[in-house]
């Protein structure tokens, strides 16, 4: 697998940039959360060996080193990966500590998404709708730049309103809130009606060819009834 210009599939966008093979494989490892053996990258590149794809991740290790770069190619896991170098995990523990910080909790989902579709909204209709006080979860959504004080209403105390914050919108990766997902597409479907089997009724016909009794006639005993139907007919 020489480092050639590689010819895209049909349908691949245009590029003003020559796409080589080498620039292939470092685009597949930058884009992989773990580890891919070189037997795995050369056939999503489709040509050339595990071998070829070593020389190219070797090449580009040397580009990085070359250039100060801050991450290279390394083999973990019988495979390889795009990583930090360790004199930066004194930072990278700082991120790892903020986005683990801002992870929401079911009980802040829940109030940001009642925010989300009713704002602006009071404190006491979001507690009444989920039926738990709601002071301690819209304070850490506005420290987290979720949501914000949109205004007061026009009512007995001036309670605040509170809706949602541009912020919100890039977390979710929404360009306005017409794009929050209506509740009907919320809802699971709901389950298939089972039709009963009827029972059967009173009263349904015999089967072809049985005998059915005429009920005993008025002052008739069942006995009585059944020794005449024994008796020769004259």
């Amino acid at each position: 697998m020489s480092d050639t210009e590689v010819v895209p599939p049909q349908g691949t966008p245009a590029s003003p940039k020559e796409i080589t093979t080498q620039s292939v494989v470092e685009a597949i490892l930058f884009a992989s959360d773990v580890p891919l053996p070189a037997a795995k990258i050369a056939q999503i590149v489709g040509a050339g060996d595990a071998r070829e794809v070593k020389k190219h991740i070797a090449a580009l290790n040397e580009r990085y080193e070359a250039a100060g770069a801050a991450f290279r190619i390394e083999e973990i896991a019988a495979g390889f990966q795009m990583l930090t170098l360790p004199e930066y995990n004194t930072w990278l523990s700082k991120l790892s500590k903020a986005r683990s910080d801002s992870k929401l909790s079911q009980a802040a989902l829940e109030t940001l998404a009642v925010v989300a579709y009713k704002q602006p909204v009071l404190r006491a209709d979001i507690e009444a709708i989920r039926g738990v006080a709601a002071g301690e979860m819209l304070n850490r959504l506005r420290e987290l730049g979720l949501i914000k004080i949109v205004g007061r209403a026009e009512e007995i105390g001036r309670p605040m309103l509170y809706g949602t914050t541009k912020k919100f919108l890039e977390v979710f990766g929404l360009a306005d809130l017409r794009e929050l997902p209506q509740v009907e597409e919320l809802r699971p479907p709901e389950p298939k009606a089972v039709q009963p089997v009827p029972a059967p009724t009173a009263g349904a016909s015999a089967a072809p060819g049985a005998e059915t009794a005429s009920p005993p006639a008025a002052g008739e005993t069942a006995g009585e009834q059944a020794a005449a139907s024994d008796e020769p007919v004259a």
